[in-house]
């Protein structure tokens, strides 16, 4: 299978099975798309039809052409067959039972009063609450426990905001650094903020212990406080954004990034990036809102054609930054065409319900922080372990492969099958496959294949 699009002035041709880019002309296009279905003959009787007026274009060229696509699909480079399906299940046995990323709810509660929170301003549809130090303490030992022989485990406060618990935090990480040497393990923490409660302290906490640092900001101020706002209503703009500034400047090369939700307020959101980029920061992420149909916030069909056209003209600004030697990152466009993901990646997905949990605050375990709330989606806790096996088996299952739907789509190998959370709610099933979501998941990776390719073009001219 492949997937040809034009892009940046490129005529690009994915192999999908492969991973092979092409970069190719108009007729090696054109010849490409033909050739499963057409005969040589044909092929070459359409080339002459459409190009026979050119000078550069002779028979004898169109053959040579031919012949080095047909070089290409012998060498396991174009056309190649899907052979990965009979792994599936074979390649996510083989990681049973075996834990390497908690998401830590150590506040079910917020400072900020966001309308389209898919957490419920912080409670998740339950009580307020914040994790204790045994419970947090328990769930770190239960991932020592069930993470076999990995030695680099992952860890994300999360929230509500978790900086209203950060004492926990500040005991929570202190502990799993004391268990490390005696367990053979590496704990890599990452704290997602609001920013409200950044001072010092935290700081220079989080820059020493974390190995990222998510910061949520929405982009053009009157944007941001449009939903970011406290329990008076007052936005957070301007509170947030100079301590963010210190915390990154302060930060010096430690992974961050700016993580903003794009709405139907906003679909025109590279303006935010820009502004972002105004402000100095250069690790960035803007992700499309996720809630009901009927919902304010909800993005529209009208609002997704203005949102395609944002992430081309946002490919396009990264392209013109970094020749000019001031480059950005942009979380959705980070790819790699030589190595990348592993195979068991590429079909597994994500290894939500069995690599990685979300633990609430008062133990409990559930497949992502997405699903936290559901109460059918309740795993078990972190004492007794996993005890809900049937729906463990589910996530265990969800695989590329179980979504029929993704079969014949050319960016299966990208997305994994996509987010299972973002499947349930909208289609009930975890199976199910959100319609919506691929669109814009294609047109990105259209976008970051298009910016790999002209960078390594960059770098061969």
């Amino acid at each position: 299978m492949i997937h040809r699009y034009k892009l940046g002035g490129m005529n690009i041709v994915l192999d999908i099975c492969s991973g092979s880019v092409h970069l190719v002309d108009e007729v090696a296009y054109d010849m490409i798309g033909l050739f499963e279905t057409e005969s040589r003959e044909a092929i070459t009787a359409a080339m002459l039809e459409k190009y026979g007026d050119r000078e550069d274009v002779t028979e004898a060229d169109i053959n040579e052409c031919y012949e080095q696509i047909e070089e290409l699909r012998d060498a396991g480079k174009l056309f190649t067959p899907d052979t990965f399906e009979p792994m599936a299940g074979a390649l996510k046995a083989k990681s049973a039972n075996v834990v390497k990323a908690l998401c830590l709810h150590v506040a079910h509660t917020c400072n900020l009063n966001c309308s389209y929170c898919f957490a419920s301003q912080g409670k998740y549809h339950g009580d307020r609450a914040l994790m204790s130090f045994e419970v947090g303490k328990q769930a770190l030992d239960f991932l020592l426990e069930h993470s076999g022989t990995r030695h680099n485990l992952e860890v994300d406060f999360f929230g509500g905001e978790p900086l209203m618990n950060f004492d926990v935090v500040k005991q929570l990480v202190a502990y799993a650094r004391s268990r490390e040497k005696e367990c053979g393990k590496h704990f890599r923490f990452t704290l997602t903020t609001n920013g409200v409660l950044i001072d010092d302290d935290v700081i220079d906490f989080a820059n020493r212990e974390m190995s990222n640092v998510v910061l949520s900001l929405d982009g053009r101020k009157e944007v941001h406080d449009r939903y970011r706002v406290d329990y008076a209503g007052n936005g957070s703009w301007d509170r947030i954004v100079p301590k963010f500034q210190k915390l990154v400047k302060a930060r010096g090369n430690k992974a961050y990034y700016m993580r903003g939700t794009f709405t139907h307020a906003n679909p025109d959101f590279l303006k935010d990036i820009q502004q972002m980029l105004d402000l100095g920061f250069t690790e960035l992420s803007m992700e499309p809102v996720v809630c009901a149909p009927g919902d304010p916030s909800a993005l529209t069909d009208e609002d997704r054609v203005i949102v395609m056209e944002q992430y081309e003209k946002l490919a396009e600004l990264m392209l013109e930054r970094r020749r000019a030697g001031k480059p950005f990152t942009f979380y959705h466009y980070m790819i790699d065409l030589t190595g990348g993901p592993c195979i068991y990646k590429r079909i597994s997905g994500c290894g939500s319900g069995t690599e990685y949990m979300a633990v609430t605050p008062w133990g409990d375990l559930y497949p992502c922080h997405q699903f936290v709330g559901d109460e059918k989606f309740r795993l078990g806790d972190v004492w007794t372990g996993v005890t809900n096996t049937e729906i463990q088996a589910d996530f265990a299952s969800c695989n590329v492969y179980a979504h029929p739907e993704c079969r014949d789509c050319w960016a299966r190998l990208y997305c994994s099958g996509g987010c299972a959370a973002n499947a349930y709610h909208a289609t009930g099933s975890v199976r199910g496959v959100y319609k919506e979501g691929c669109e814009l998941f294609k047109k990105r990776m259209e976008c970051a294949i298009m910016l790999e390719a002209s960078k390594a073009l960059d770098n061969n001219a």
